[in-house]
């Protein structure tokens, strides 16, 4: 779990996990609450969802991003054994 977490926290998962939520979740916060934004209906339920919107992105680009590197450490083992 330490290296998992070593790996989510380093500096080049984090750029681009942060890179995916700006882009992927300003898509999604426009097409899912975009017509409330017009109307200025900004509650508080409303802006947990929207930052919601925005971090689940920034997780699934972080699990695939760590996912990624631990198979390639794997391969790389495995290649260097063999």
């Amino acid at each position: 779990m330490a290296d998992w977490l070593a790996l989510a926290t380093s500096a080049s998962v984090v750029r681009r996990a942060t890179v995916v939520a700006i882009v992927v979740g300003t898509i999604l916060v426009v097409i899912n609450h975009g017509d409330a934004i017009v109307r200025g209906d900004l509650g508080v339920g409303r802006l947990l969802r929207i930052g919601l919107t925005v971090v689940v992105p920034y997780c699934v680009s972080t699990y695939s991003s760590v996912s990624a590197l631990r198979a390639a450490a794997r391969r790389a083992r495995e290649e260097a054994v063999s």
